[in-house]
């Protein structure tokens, strides 16, 4: 293929090829998710056969490329309650469980299952109380991790080459995130909404756990077609903000629409939205997008700010971002 021609042409040809593929077993994908002390609302999606492969290329194809399986009886459970559900057209299935009414979920990380006839898996469930200080909503691509989504070519090497253990990770991030929350008895729920498509939970939950992100993360991925080219963020947000009632702080980058997106969600929602954090990823040529934003270009001037403004710990901070002591330097014998 001629070097000159679109990255998306490319893709398009890699995928053809990887559909074909052999492949033995069914596989279920539940997402993490976030949960209240009421109720918990688990999300996953039915393929026809596990994505296996070899290395980080075949792998990720074959993620993109598997067939959906519509009409899957789908078991899931969690703390004690099961129920079943069919997964739609696309593969999708969509379940929420009640607590019973005399024993609410107990706040924290818990395990949720789902199977199929011939495969089963399990994800966390983190259950956030109202006391809760507040949400954080983050991006992944280009803010906790390396995608050159504004560089096509990269950012096809990063999508479709690389894997959790080997896509380079946002340095600083990782400590920014674990240090949100004035008292470290009372984190901050986290939930990731970002364009990565669903296939890629698995992936972008080894990537956080592998970094040293904090646990818990719900995630809440792009299902991939006509439909979610754009405007796929704000529905997502809103949801969130409608089911849990804390204040809300959103973290993103400049590459994109994190910006806008955001300020819409700022606007929509009065007094909800504390600060907003734009990570320096290119595009910051009109000052106007960052209005009332901290745009920032290293990880520890977010924290910083963090701390100043109450919602990370100062002692945190200074421990995680210390500055680096230079080299001590051989001294020479007489």
């Amino acid at each position: 293929m001629p070097r000159s021609a679109p990255p998306f042409r490319l893709v398009t040809l890699l995928l053809t090829l990887a559909a074909p593929a052999a492949l033995a077993a069914p596989a279920v994908l539940l997402f993490p998710a976030l949960g209240r002390p009421d109720s918990v609302t688990l999300q996953g999606r039915v393929l026809t056969g596990a994505p296996q492969g070899s290395t980080a290329l075949s792998r990720n194809l074959r993620r993109l490329a598997t067939s959906n399986w519509k009409g899957a009886r789908v078991e899931l459970s969690f703390l004690g309650l099961t129920t079943h559900v069919t997964s739609g057209h696309d593969g999708n299935f969509q379940v929420t469980l009640p607590a019973p009414k005399d024993a609410p979920f107990p706040a924290g990380g818990h395990e949720a299952r789902a199977s199929v006839p011939g495969a089963d898996t399990q994800a966390r469930v983190e259950i956030i109380p109202d006391s809760a200080p507040f949400l954080v909503v983050s991006d992944f691509d280009d803010t906790l991790a390396i995608s050159e989504v504004t560089q096509p070519d990269k950012l096809v090497t990063n999508a479709l080459l690389r894997d959790s253990d080997t896509q380079q990770v946002v340095t600083g991030m990782a400590g920014f995130y674990g240090c949100l929350g004035a008292d470290a008895a009372r984190a901050p729920a986290f939930a990731l909404v970002s364009g990565s498509p669903v296939q890629f939970a698995p992936r972008v939950s080894a990537f956080l756990s592998r970094h040293g992100f904090p646990p818990g993360f719900g995630l809440y991925l792009r299902d991939l077609g006509p439909g979610t080219l754009s405007g796929y963020k704000q529905p997502l947000i809103r949801a969130l903000l409608q089911r849990f009632p804390q204040p809300v702080v959103l973290v993103g980058d400049s590459g994109e629409k994190d910006p806008e997106v955001y300020a819409q969600i700022r606007d929509e929602f009065p007094g909800r939205v504390r600060a907003i954090y734009i990570r320096d990823a290119g595009h910051t040529e009109e000052a106007a997008r960052f209005k009332d934003m901290l745009l920032f270009k290293d990880a520890s001037a977010a924290a910083e700010h963090a701390a100043h403004a109450g919602f990370a710990r100062s002692d945190c901070v200074s421990r995680t971002f210390a500055p680096v002591p230079p080299p001590a330097q051989a001294r020479e014998l007489p």
